[in-house]
């Protein structure tokens, strides 16, 4: 069994909180949220014609992301994790680790015409851990390692004390079956889906933090998630958390679609102030090309490229592949605010501009500028065999747009 980069990068980041190590997930999990719709669109999806992929085409989307071998971990509901992970033996000799999503709280049941995502979530779980881990009720010990060994349990705070008591009520319970069973997890925190009293905006980062330490703090070393999927809810709230505590992990959650902007700033930004993971599901599934998608995202944290120049670079591989961009590059460069968790209206704007990125991004965000030196060492950390990650690359900021295509269209090839 190849060993995984999130165990290795996991043990650096606990051991140098102030490292580098970025660990990126492709949150394949939406058939647990959506119906029809949840693979996403269609290739050939045209206006108002509503064609959506089906289930085996999104579970080929799945298997193209993992040997390609650029995200971390891979997402999934218990249903395609038993497919791909005890059937296939897709992640056998995979550096990618798989997860399953070991609970679907009410808040993310998201029907046409239904009524769920606006009434405060309730806890609920489809899959037991034991299926998730050998695809059945009951598995031996032997059997505990055909599967997935990595759960994604999620809970809501609706500022209730009474709902928000079963959520924890439930999460104690998870948590113990988790630790008899050797199961690890991460804990997913959604913003309030209907709160039963009202936080204003601003301060919402606050009681989230809050609630994420309140809800840990009784919790032993064993029991505790290996690191959270929450809003980004700027520097502030961030920086906060992450200082906190070194030991909690801070991970970001993509929400919609948005601008490919959208998706490349806020990787960066949330980097930049404190998170060490990101969880992007539908930024990665409704891109135009998943997988030129996910190259600029490991570009991006990896510190080669900035967002700016990352969008650029993203179209002229649509282009110099013959795909039809969503919008056009200009459009595509707008920063809008983001929908961050499923069926709920609570936003966050992702800054324009927050302080000054480092040397490197603002040199790659400015390709026809001349390189300048620089006292700060922004070189990739070389990858080893435990850690496989992106090879370092050309310079990207003394190539032309020409040879940046062409670079690209390599890395793509065969997919």
């Amino acid at each position: 069994m190849t060993q995984k980069s999130l165990d290795v990068k996991l043990a650096k980041i606990k051991t140098d909180p102030s490292c580098r190590e970025f660990i990126i997930a492709d949150a394949k999990d939406a058939d647990m949220a959506w119906g029809i719709a949840a693979p996403g669109k269609s290739p050939e999806h045209y206006a108002q014609e509503g064609k959506f992929r089906t289930l085996d085409e999104f579970r080929q989307c799945i298997r193209d992301v993992v040997r390609q071998g650029l995200v971390d971990i891979m997402l999934m509901s218990a249903h395609t994790s038993g497919i791909l992970t005890i059937q296939e033996r897709l992640f056998d000799h995979s550096h990618v680790t798989p997860a399953a999503r070991a609970n679907d709280t009410t808040d993310i049941h998201v029907m046409r015409e239904g009524i769920f995502i606006h009434q405060p979530s309730r806890p609920f779980r489809t899959a037991t851990i034991d299926q998730l881990q050998c695809g059945k009720v009951e598995c031996t010990e032997a059997e505990r390692v055909h599967g997935a060994n990595l759960g994604l349990y999620s809970v809501t705070f609706n500022n209730d004390t009474e709902l928000d008591h079963q959520t924890i009520e439930a999460y104690k319970a998870f948590r113990i079956e988790a630790e008899q069973k050797g199961f690890r997890h991460f804990l997913e925190v959604f913003d309030p889906n209907a709160p039963v009293n009202t936080i204003p905006s601003e301060k919402l980062g606050g009681f989230i933090n809050d609630m994420i330490v309140r809800t840990l703090a009784g919790v032993p070393d064993r029991g505790r998630p290996l690191f959270l999927k929450m809003v980004y809810h700027g520097p502030k709230y961030t920086e906060e958390l992450a200082r906190y505590d070194p030991n909690l992990v801070v991970g970001i959650l993509g929400g919609s679609s948005g601008t490919t902007y959208d998706a490349f700033k806020l990787i960066a930004e949330a980097q930049k102030h404190g998170a060490k993971v990101a969880l992007y599901g539908r930024k990665i599934n409704n891109a135009e090309h998943q997988l030129a998608f996910i190259e600029m995202l490991r570009r991006i944290v990896d510190q080669q490229i900035g967002p700016e120049e990352a969008v650029r670079a993203y179209h002229g591989v649509l282009q110099g592949l013959g795909i039809k961009p969503l919008r056009p590059l200009d459009e595509d460069m707008t920063l809008t605010t983001q929908v961050m968790s499923y069926g709920t209206t609570a936003q966050v704007t992702v800054p324009a501009s927050i302080g000054r990125p480092p040397p490197a991004a603002r040199a790659a965000a400015r390709p026809d500028t001349p390189k300048q030196a620089t006292k700060t060492d922004h070189t990739p950390p070389k990858p080893t065999e435990a850690t496989p990650t992106v090879k370092p690359g050309p310079d990207f900021k003394r190539m032309t747009p020409q040879e940046r295509l062409a670079y690209y269209r390599s890395r793509l090839n065969g997919f």
